[in-house]
């Protein structure tokens, strides 16, 4: 509806309430009280002139985002005009590449394919792109597919890793993820308020304030470039709702890992156990006000994700979360695209080539519990430690497989936060006495993942409601026994029944992933080989090449969309003649009123 962010539209609003705001004042101050109209008709009055402010204020508001979103437009236009020429001129002549010991060599460009003509700049908004998670997995994925199916199209990343140079980051992209990209059509502009979006900045309302700062994040992003396609893949569904109000022809998409807020985030504040770092906050005064808060804060949530064009998801569980939350939006705004299932992308085939599951194969294998995650307090790393104390510590355990084994805990470390959590689990470890038997490796390289992979047992997954897990999926093609956790996307996509047969196990608390660590570990021979192939078959699910062709259908909606032409003209000329024909009859009415 241009209309309702349109200098006439604004207009209207205004003589609407201006002219019903005079004949109302007449009705009560100008005729004679005997011909004074009665209650329910100056109370009709007042409610339109109430609805017209409204609606004024509305108009006004969605004309100032557009004013907004061409101010950015004009701000950043010359930055994306050195882009395309420097794309252009590279393509032609070649460029100058940065080398670790400092010195440049001269590297050709790609020529412009003649395949797909579409040469469009697609815009990742990951303000944590050198983090080296999961999420990181699915965006650099995502840029390859971009390229290779649209060769002719740029990429942009939008980042706070001020520490991080181009060369750096996809030199870490490739040790990391083994990920090799067009760095000729790829670009970083740097984002400068990234801290508004860190938990630490709000100690308090912390979902609203990191909600508030991906504002601050997206008008930052905007005022360096703004895209012909912009998507979302960390989860900042405000900011993406802040585009539409910019940017109504620019199309939206969203890669959604985990909602920002969900039913069981609220069922968990009245729990009492391992249900997230909420879980049992919801008693007392104090509680009641939380939960109300995060009511307040779901409906918001659901709200703003209406706004967003394209909808993928990494898990059937977030989808079921996504869709109750942001289904009944997308619907008013006849979004019509489906929230879509794309499970992130694991290197399958790549682990099954370089790690052989068979019956020989097991003398190589270490009774050792392997545990890929970050080093963050979503992950849970203390219970697995306490679960894996309680194991060692049980008497009732007297097998030498169990006394002897090892648990190996991988994961990125990011800043002084992740530093600081290595650190207490250290600590944590120490208290428990099992420090012997407890490793910590941090920001392993994927040549040393899969060395690890190759030689532990079982593979282990702790957090509560892990909205996928690409850990458990590269656990299970290396052929490890997953033990995970009895919720999330481990549960109900992934280490599931193949065949009819188990794949892993599910736990909850330290005493039940205590005893499914026996479980795992104990098995004969022949059954740790028959459950690690069933695994493996299972997780042909979970490709790369699955994601890609996945990626590529979604963006290809996206792309569309930023080709066809508005389709409201027709509905917004309706408008302009119900609008017109309406204050004609209020302006009769103030006639009659006089006369």
């Amino acid at each position: 509806m241009a209309i309702l962010s349109s200098l006439p539209g604004v207009t209207f609003f205004w003589l609407a309430f201006a002219i019903n705001f005079l004949l109302l004042y007449l009705q009560l101050f100008y005729v004679s009280e005997s011909k004074r109209p009665n209650t329910a008709t100056l109370a009709y009055r007042f409610a339109v002139l109430f609805g017209f402010s409204g609606a004024f204020t509305y108009c006004l508001v969605s004309l100032l985002g557009l004013v907004v979103g061409r101010y950015l437009q004009s701000r950043s236009s010359s930055r994306r005009d050195k882009i395309l020429s420097w794309v252009r001129s590279n393509a032609r002549n070649g460029y100058l590449e940065d080398l670790e010991d400092g010195s440049q060599r001269l590297k050709q460009s790609s020529k412009p394919a003649q395949g797909n003509a579409w040469n469009g700049i697609v815009g990742f908004f990951h303000p944590f792109c050198n983090a080296g998670g999961g999420g990181e997995r699915v965006l650099w994925a995502a840029i390859k597919s971009t390229q290779e199916a649209y060769p002719n199209s740029i990429c942009v990343v939008y980042t706070g890793d001020h520490d991080a140079s181009k060369t750096v980051i996809l030199e870490s992209v490739k040790t990391r993820f083994n990920i090799e990209l067009d760095s000729t059509r790829l670009f970083f502009l740097y984002l400068s308020y990234r801290r508004f979006v860190l938990a630490s900045t709000w100690p308090h309302f912390t979902l609203l304030g990191q909600s508030l700062g991906s504002l601050i994040l997206a008008v930052d992003a905007f005022s360096l470039l703004v895209p012909d396609v912009f998507i979302d893949t960390m989860g900042y569904a405000y900011g993406l709702a802040l585009t539409k109000c910019f940017f109504p022809d620019v199309p939206i998409g969203a890669y959604v890992h985990y909602p920002t807020i969900s039913t069981d985030m609220l069922g968990s504040l009245d729990s009492e156990g391992e249900q997230g770092v909420n879980a049992g906050s919801g008693k007392g005064l104090k509680g009641s006000f939380k939960k109300q808060y995060w009511r307040l804060f779901a409906a918001s949530y659901g709200w703003v994700g209406g706004h967003v064009d394209v909808v993928m998801t990494n898990s059937s569980w977030t989808q079921a979360h996504i869709q109750t939350l942001w289904g009944a939006s997308r619907t008013r705004r006849e979004k019509t695209s489906e929230i879509e299932v794309l499970y992130p992308p694991v290197a399958v085939d790549e682990l099954e080539k370089a790690i052989a599951v068979t019956s020989e194969g097991e003398s190589k294998r270490e009774n050792i519990l392997l545990y890929i995650a970050q080093f963050r307090p979503e992950k849970n790393h203390a219970m697995i430690l306490r679960a894996f104390a309680k194991m060692l510590h049980n008497e009732a355990n007297t097998s030498d497989i169990v006394k002897t084994a090892r648990l190996i805990l991988i994961g990125s470390v990011r800043d002084s936060g992740d530093e600081k959590k290595v650190y207490e689990l250290r600590l944590l470890a120490h208290e428990l006495k099992i420090k012997e038997q407890v490793e910590f490796v941090c920001d392993a390289s994927w040549p040393d993942i899969l060395t690890w992979l190759g030689k532990s047992s079982v593979g282990v997954n702790g957090m509560w409601n892990e909205h996928f897990g690409i850990g458990v999926v590269e656990y299970q093609a290396a052929g490890l026994i997953s033990v995970v956790n009895n919720s999330g996307g481990p549960k109900e996509d992934i280490v599931v029944d193949y065949d009819d047969e188990p794949t892993g196990f599910h736990a909850s608390t330290p005493a039940e992933y205590s005893e499914a660590f026996v479980k795992a570990l104990t098995l004969s021979p022949e059954d740790k080989v028959s459950m690690r192939l069933r695994a493996r078959a299972s997780a042909q699910r979970f490709g790369e090449q699955e994601f890609s062709d996945d990626w590529i259908e979604q963006l290809k909606k996206l792309i569309q969309l930023r080709s066809q032409p508005p389709q409201a003209e027709f509905f917004d000329w309706s408008i302009y003649g119900i609008g017109a024909a309406y204050l004609s009859f209020i302006c009769y009415e103030i006639w009659g009123t006089l006369q």
